[in-house]
């Protein structure tokens, strides 16, 4: 796939992910016990944002069927833009995100293998970070960072999110869509997995950008009979906060599947 591809369309970083809920009451209930926050509502849609500067990190869309809507990618310049609508598969023309919060422009093609969704932006207007977590002050042995009687202690409830990290895929045709994605966009292997025989069958991609700091990985996949969403992983302010906001969902009820 791609020998006729102009040049690679850059990607700056992962933005947000669209998934359908038959319960949209249950699924809004969820997302906020998860750490996220309402941004936005709009007909079936309910928008949320993290603390960081992202608009929207995860959009809620009420269906009748629960199904994975695609994650999106901000793109570098509009030339990246408009590149990804005249080559790549199944593009859409480039169109205005008119009620989403942020704004900006977005293309939506589709998987050449698996048929599933993938969105590109720019142009977003970016929020203002809030500040949710306090700073913790440390002791070590021979540093004492904190005054005698000084306590730090955590409050239970949601873990905030800060931003989308990564999301996942199972996909039928591996190596089609490793050269697929790794040609087309500039994502780069951190780590590839590989059966006895040497053949890879997963990925942990990341987005190379020179010298800037990115991510470990962004979009993960792996090889599968049936392609579908593996999962989608959001960011929190440390492993503390993580460890909070599991035992918050477990003490609201929620069960791993």
């Amino acid at each position: 796939m791609g020998s006729s591809v102009e040049r690679k369309i850059n990607l700056v970083r992962i933005a947000h992910v669209y998934y359908t809920h038959r319960d949209i009451e249950a699924a809004r209930k969820f997302l906020e016990d998860f750490g996220m926050k309402e941004n936005k509502r709009v007909g079936k849609k309910t928008y949320y944002r993290g603390y960081s500067r992202e608009p929207f990190v995860y959009c809620a869309v009420e269906g009748d069927e629960a199904k994975f809507g695609g994650a999106a990618f901000v793109v570098e310049t509009i030339e990246d833009l408009e590149l990804a609508a005249r080559t790549l598969p199944g593009a859409s023309k480039i169109y205005k995100l008119e009620d989403a919060p942020g704004g900006g422009e977005c293309v939506t093609f589709y998987d050449p293998v698996d048929n599933f969704p993938f969105h590109l932006v720019h142009g977003q207007t970016p929020l203002e970070e809030e500040t949710i977590l306090p700073k913790l002050e440390l002791n070590f042995p021979a540093q004492k960072y904190r005054g005698g009687g000084q306590y730090q202690r955590f409050d239970k409830g949601p873990a905030p999110v800060h931003k989308l990290g990564h999301f996942g895929m199972c996909v039928t045709k591996f190596q089609e869509t490793f050269d697929f994605y790794t040609s087309r966009f500039n994502f780069y292997p951190s780590d590839l997995g590989h059966t006895p025989d040497g053949r890879n069958v997963i990925v942990f991609n990341r987005l190379a950008r020179g010298k800037d700091l990115v991510d470990h990985h962004s979009f993960f996949f792996f090889e599968g009979p049936i392609s579908h969403v593996h999962h989608s992983s959001f960011e929190t302010h440390d492993f503390d906060t993580q460890v909070i906001g599991h035992d918050w969902l477990r003490h609201k009820g929620y069960e791993n599947y």
